[in-house]
């Protein structure tokens, strides 16, 4: 991981087009995907990571997300059609075990599950999906939004795929998988451009595939695949960057569209922006 701190906002902004023009150059075939968090001492985590399983089959995990579809499905009125457990997801994992973590994206038995998932991170189901998004600007966002509790910085992360048309992976090293934008499930996940990344590692005992830490694979990868740079910029940028990002209509009531979201945005407005004269 590359670790930048800056002075202020127009310094990210300047690091970012850098980037921006590097990957042009040098002709990446991977786009970039962001995402922000409110305290530069967080680690990049997966919000079940902080639920206190780094580590986790992905059987065990599919068990847990098969046990609360029905409780799911009855409140919202809306039906998945998941891989069912255990002989479904058996049998998936025994005709892709070859393939992990590939399989995830090529096996159409695993859309819908995976459909499934982003609606159960989105609304706070503890997840081994940490999401990112496709605008630099949404990130920036997120990492703000909250920062007010943050004396010190926020961060804006920056993760590259891969810098080839290829990327290579090993059973015996963690590797990550990144979803693309392309499934039918909750709008979040549109207003949002939500992509995600998954990163699994199979068990020299018994050959179990487990969902790890990214960690894992960020502090083993070489210098042409899983390239993250993080951003730190003082939490005392927080009311100018928000004001200029609701100029562009990047707010709360944008990207959640509920009515809390819009008492948020309110409040923002009437209550920050009006007191600091911004």
């Amino acid at each position: 991981m590359i670790e930048i701190t800056l002075a202020d906002w127009e310094k990210f902004e300047d690091e970012l087009q850098v980037l921006k023009n590097k990957r042009i150059e040098q002709n990446w075939p991977s786009q970039f995907l962001y995402r922000g968090q409110g305290d530069s001492s967080w680690n990049l985590k997966s919000t079940l990571e902080r639920y206190g399983h780094g580590k986790i089959s992905l059987k065990k995990y599919h068990k847990f997300i098969s046990n609360v579809k029905p409780q799911i499905e009855s409140f919202t009125g809306a039906n998945w059609n998941i891989l069912s457990y255990p002989e479904g997801f058996d049998q998936w994992i025994g005709e892709n075990d070859t393939m992990m973590p590939h399989a995830f994206g090529s096996s159409p038995e695993f859309i819908a599950t995976y459909s499934y998932m982003v609606y159960l991170r989105h609304y706070g189901f503890p997840s081994p999906l940490i999401d990112w998004t496709s605008s630099p600007y949404l990130a920036a966002y997120f990492a703000f939004r909250h920062a007010i509790r943050c004396q010190k910085c926020i961060s804006i992360y920056i993760f590259l795929e891969s810098t080839t048309n290829q990327k290579s992976g090993s059973s015996n090293k963690a590797d990550i998988f990144k979803f693309g934008p392309y499934v039918k499930t909750d709008r979040r996940h549109f207003l949002q451009q939500s992509q995600y990344t998954t990163c699994i590692i199979q068990e020299t005992v018994g050959n179990e595939w487990i969902y790890t830490p990214h960690e894992e694979a960020f502090s083993c990868s070489d210098s042409t695949q899983d390239i993250l740079w993080k951003f730190n910029i003082p939490a005392s940028e927080r009311l100018k960057v928000l004001r200029l990002l609701d100029g562009y209509n990047i707010n709360a009531l944008s990207l959640f569209g509920s009515e809390e979201s819009l008492m948020e945005t309110m409040a923002l407005r009437e209550i920050d922006f009006k007191a600091c004269n911004i």
